[in-house]
C-alpha cells in the first residue's frame, strides 16, 4: 500500500497551513500554466487522482462537468472535501491508486496534482488510465521535478557571494527518497524524466506538452518567497492523450 501520510495527524496539521490548502487552486502558484493544458470540461467524465481537499473536483463541476470522482488514500483528506462540498455529481472514494481500478473507456479526463511522486509503480498506474480513458481522452498532472526529488541532504547550497545552488545527488539511481516535511520519514519516488516520458508513451500515451514550471516575474513580484524557485525547477506539468485512433 503507498504511505498514508496526510492522515499523520502532524503531517496533516501542516499541510493545512500552506497556500494551496488555505486558497485552493489560487494558492498553487503553478495552476495558471497548468489550467492552460485542460481540455474543455463541459459534459465531461472526469477522475481527480489524490484529491486532497477536492478543489479541483469543484472547480471541474463549475466548468460544467457531468461527473467527477475524487480519489485519495487518506480519510482525513476525503473527510475535508466532502465537509467542503455540497454537489451530488463529485463522489470521493478512499482509494490507493497502487491498485487503481476504472472501467474500460469510461472516462475523459484523468487529473493529478502533486501525487503521482509518492508512487513506486507508476507504469501499472499509466496502463490502467490509458484504458480507462476514451478515445482522445486526457492526462493531466504535475508531479515533483526529478532535479527537487534528488537533492544533496542539505539542499540549496550558497557559495560567498550569496549565490545559490541547488546540487543533486544520485539522479541516475531511482527509487524511494526520504524527506522530512511536516512528519519524519516522508517516501518519495525519485525517477529521472526520462522514465515518466517513456512510462506514459510505453502505455500509449502521445505527449501533447511538458512544462518544466518555474514562477514568473510578477508571480515572484507578488509573492517574494518564490524566487527561489527560478533557481531550478520543483515541479513539471505534463499533458498526454490517448490517440482518438486507438
Amino acid at each position: 500500500m503507498t504511505q498514508n501520510i496526510y492522515d499523520d495527524p502532524h503531517f496533516f496539521a501542516g499541510y493545512a497551513t500552506l497556500d494551496r490548502s488555505v486558497n485552493g487552486l489560487d494558492g498553487a502558484p503553478e495552476w495558471p500554466a497548468l489550467q492552460k493544458m485542460l481540455p474543455p470540461l463541459e459534459d465531461k467524465t472526469v477522475v481527480d487522482l489524490g484529491c486532497g481537499y477536492g478543489w479541483f473536483c469543484r472547480w471541474a463541476r463549475e466548468q460544467g462537468a457531468a461527473r467527477i470522482t475524487g480519489l485519495d488514500v487518506s480519510l482525513k483528506m476525503l473527510d475535508k472535501a466532502r465537509s467542503m462540498t455540497e454537489d451530488p455529481a463529485i463522489d470521493y472514494q478512499r482509494c490507493d491508486l497502487a491498485t487503481l481500478q476504472l472501467p474500460a473507456q469510461s472516462i475523459d479526463l484523468a487529473y493529478s496534482s502533486l501525487a503521482l511522486h509518492y508512487l513506486e509503480d507508476i507504469d501499472t498506474l499509466f496502463g490502467t488510465l490509458y484504458k480507462a480513458l476514451k478515445p482522445g481522452g486526457m492526462l493531466v498532472f504535475s508531479a515533483e521535478h526529478p532535479i527537487y526529488t534528488a537533492p544533496l541532504q542539505q539542499g540549496w547550497r550558497v557559495d560567498d557571494a550569496g549565490a545559490k545552488s541547488w546540487p543533486v545527488s544520485h539522479y541516475q539511481q531511482e527509487g524511494v527518497r526520504i524527506s522530512n516535511w511536516f512528519a519524519e520519514g516522508v517516501k518519495k519516488q525519485h525517477r529521472k524524466l526520462a522514465t515518466w516520458i517513456n512510462a506514459l508513451t510505453g502505455a500509449g500515451f502521445e505527449i501533447i506538452h511538458l512544462d518544466e514550471w518555474g514562477p514568473n516575474a510578477a508571480q515572484i513580484a507578488a509573492s517574494p518567497a518564490l524566487d527561489e524557485e527560478k533557481e531550478r525547477p520543483m515541479i513539471f506539468l505534463l499533458s498526454a492523450r490517448r490517440p482518438a485512433q486507438r
